[in-house]
């Protein structure tokens, strides 16, 4: 299972099915940031990260033009994987509180985190078509995944929508009516992974107070129960 999903990693690192999405990346690679001019930026598409046996999924919108598509890790050189990461060290799931590198040291412990879309899209929205394009990777990710993995924290709606589809073809499960996202809304199913809806955490999120620290701990607190996590 270990060097598919390293080849599943691979294939997902040399995708480029969605043309807005190649073209938007690659220009946001060249010009670069500012801050980030000396730096030679990824400009992929991001792969997974984290446990091959997983018990906590973490599933995001997209990389950040400037975070995951500079550093080739999801959640890694942004502010919102500040917020992430500092909240995974809070509940015991990460070795350090913060991520700025792929050789930063970061390690997190029985989690695996991916995005619905894997390249970072203009104005942070990707299209409908696009996270449909996307989805065999997140399907085959959780396909390999799938015998360890106990609940999957969705944050915010695009994710949680994103989810659905991936219940029905990896798992074969649906549910009898459509369950709208909120922070805090848990969905479970006898033969799949508990899915948990969270606030996303974007700046727009945490700098305005929608999403606290303790709200996130008490997500996480929730999906380490979910998951047998001591």
């Amino acid at each position: 299972m270990t060097d598919a999903l390293d080849r599943l990693d691979a294939e997902i690192a040399g995708c480029r099915r969605c043309p807005r999405l190649v073209a938007w990346r690659e220009q946001v690679a060249a010009t670069k940031r500012a801050a980030f001019r000396d730096e030679e930026y990824w400009g992929r598409p991001v792969p997974g990260f984290g446990a091959h046996d997983a018990r906590i999924g973490i599933l995001g919108l997209a990389p950040a033009a400037h975070g995951g598509n500079r550093t080739g890790r999801i959640f890694t050189g942004d502010r919102s994987g500040d917020v992430l990461f500092a909240a995974m060290h809070r509940a015991g799931l990460a070795n350090q509180p913060t991520s700025t590198s792929r050789d930063d040291g970061l390690a997190i412990t029985a989690t695996r985190i991916f995005a619905a879309v894997r390249c970072a899209p203009p104005d942070n929205k990707p299209t409908p078509a696009e996270r449909d394009t996307c989805a065999p990777y997140l399907h085959r990710e959780l396909a390999l995944i799938r015998p360890d993995l106990r609940v999957v924290i969705a944050l915010g709606g695009f994710a949680w929508a994103a989810f659905w589809p991936a219940l029905r073809a990896v798992y074969g499960v649906a549910p009898a009516r459509k369950v709208p996202f909120g922070h805090g809304t848990l969905w479970q199913a006898d033969g799949a992974p508990a899915l948990l809806g969270c606030y996303h955490v974007s700046q727009q999120n945490t700098f305005t107070g929608r999403l606290t620290p303790g709200m996130l701990d008490e997500v996480f607190t929730r999906a380490k129960a979910l998951a047998g996590i001591g």
